[in-house]
């Protein structure tokens, strides 16, 4: 396909994608309602971050806020790597700035994808979560995406901040605030500002934001971070 078919194309699936995420979000961006437990599919979970236990374990310590929402709508399953065993599991993954992965089940991810799958990665570069876990410790989330080839094999470029800090964008057809977010660009459908890129893979779509922190939504006093994420994933499930 030549750039100018290519562009086309790519403002299509734009128009379509933006088209699901208004529907999802409804009027004046109101919160998603909960699904009854029944009606819950599956949301296959890969993290670094401390969302399904705490930072430090303790007797007292529960899942995170954005756990709690995405409960609310999702069983959400977590898996460890990316492998084709737990990828069978479901056909929704939520890819929340995970660790690097291994050679073989990067290539079972990009296979899960083209063949049907939707994700919604994650991929900080340059992560502020607060954690009381020294440098090293391998149960510390990561400073930065450790990108090993996954953003270029689907034609997306990340880039680190400019500047550190807070800074509001837009996830999910709203208002979100995070924190020293990077930059998208490449082939794939990207929202103005570069926080969010779509992309169709084969079969599949991912949705790649530029930040992780967001999830973090008590800590920047911006509840509605979660409900962004639950309009993406619902988008998602609607492509």
């Amino acid at each position: 396909m030549n750039r100018a078919r290519w562009r086309v194309a790519a403002t299509v699936i734009a128009l379509f994608v933006a088209a699901a995420v208004a529907i999802a979000v409804g009027r004046g961006g109101a919160p998603l309602a909960p699904r009854p437990p029944g009606a819950r599919p599956a949301l296959l979970l890969l993290t670094s971050l401390p969302l399904m236990f705490p930072d430090r374990f303790t007797l007292d310590g529960g899942g995170s806020p954005a756990l709690t929402a995405l409960q609310t709508r999702y069983r959400v399953t977590p898996i460890g790597v990316t492998a084709k065993a737990d990828l069978a599991r479901g056909r929704l993954l939520l890819l929340a700035h995970p660790r690097a992965q291994p050679a073989e089940d990067l290539v079972a991810l990009d296979a899960w994808v083209r063949g049907g799958g939707r994700v919604l990665l994650l991929a900080d570069p340059a992560l502020e979560w607060p954690s009381e876990r020294p440098l090293g410790d391998p149960l510390r989330p990561p400073p930065m995406f450790a990108d090993t080839g996954l953003l270029a094999h689907w034609g997306v470029r990340l880039d680190a901040p400019d500047r550190r800090g807070p800074r509001e964008g837009i996830v999910g057809g709203q208002k979100i605030m995070t924190d020293s977010p990077g930059t998208l660009a490449g082939r794939c459908a990207i929202d103005e500002g570069g926080l969010v890129a779509r992309c169709q893979i084969g079969r599949g779509w991912a949705t790649i934001i530029a930040d992780a922190d967001f999830l973090d939504a008590q800590r920047l006093g911006r509840p509605a971070n979660l409900n962004a994420l639950l309009v993406e994933l619902a988008a998602l499930e609607k492509s």
